[in-house]
């Protein structure tokens, strides 16, 4: 289940809108741009760098052959979305708003950039407000801004009623702190001295590395930068010394080579040393499903399997 299509859907049609379907289960970016330039498109949802990267490369093979006036804006939800990948498609599309949002089916809020914001583009961040906190995991209490303390991230609102015959989950997930009802899906993040949230990850794929909690979203986005990479995950293998071990699996980019020592260089320059990968696995795709989700456990056993682990 994915809710991005349909909230976007609902509210387009309850506002008198027109809804534009792709009949087709993969992504033929070419088919894409054809389909928004001849129906005027102004408004696309996609998922993060896994649509907008081929969709960019797409626009730069072929720099001349839409006319894309008509489109306004680009919303993502789900997955990363690199400030370059963004910058470069305001640079070719430059009437463009992307819009980042974040927060499960609940719905943190939105981040947005486009070219009036002048400057570079930062990695997308969202505000502590009346509907987001990020809360001790211990206490429960909200986390001190710029304190550096990690949360977990927890939303307010409109928020479901509850899991279905399922109260232990429900308990779980709902909480009610200073009278305030929140929906907290499992992201950690710190908050800013500004009141801005970190995203650090879903607590779930983390990675305990000798004791230390290592978020692979973390490391993916120092990997992602390197233009060798078309696409990674950061999975944890199991380790007789350190309980798990960081296993970075990688798609390289088409035309492209990538070896191991050549990442581990780049990485170390920008990561702490318990947060680099300790292996590297190269494969011809993450198998990614059509909600730009990747399986870690499926990648997991991969990785185990390459490595010879049982």
């Amino acid at each position: 289940m994915h809710g991005t299509g349909l909230f976007t859907t609902l509210a387009t049609l309850a506002g008198g809108g027109t809804i534009v379907l792709i009949d087709d289960t993969r992504l033929d970016v070419e088919h894409v741009w054809d389909v928004i330039e001849r129906e005027q498109v102004r408004a696309i949802t996609i998922v993060g760098d896994v649509f907008a990267r081929p969709m960019l490369d797409a626009l730069v093979a072929h720099p001349h052959r839409w006319d894309l006036s008509a489109l306004r804006s680009v919303t993502s939800s789900g997955v990363s979305f690199r400030p370059g990948v963004k910058h470069a498609l305001l640079e070719r599309l430059p009437g463009l708003t992307i819009i980042d949002t974040l927060g499960a089916s609940e719905g943190m809020g939105p981040s947005n950039s486009s070219r009036a914001d002048g400057g570079a583009i930062e990695p997308s961040r969202f505000r502590v407000s009346e509907r987001v906190a990020v809360l001790d995991e211990r206490t429960g209490e909200p986390v001190t801004p710029g304190s550096d303390q990690i949360g977990l991230v927890a939303m307010g609102g409109h928020i479901p009623v509850g899991y279905y015959n399922d109260p232990e989950k429900t308990a779980a997930t709902f909480r009610v702190v200073n009278g305030v009802r929140y929906a907290v899906p499992g992201d950690y993040a710190t908050v800013a001295a500004d009141g801005t949230v970190q995203l650090l990850g879903r607590g779930s794929a983390s990675v305990n590395a000798g004791g230390e909690k290592v978020y692979p979203e973390e490391v993916e986005s120092v990997v992602r930068k390197h233009k060798g990479v078309f696409d990674c995950a950061i999975v944890g293998v199991p380790d007789p010394r350190f309980g798990e071990t960081i296993v970075g699996v990688v798609q390289v980019t088409p035309n492209h080579y990538l070896d191991g020592p050549e990442l581990t260089a780049f990485c170390r320059r920008k990561l702490a040393s318990y947060q680099m990968p300790r292996a590297w696995i190269f494969v011809d795709s993450l198998e990614r499903s059509a909600a730009g989700k990747v399986d870690h456990p499926k990648l997991r056993a991969w990785a185990m399997a390459r490595l010879g682990l049982s």
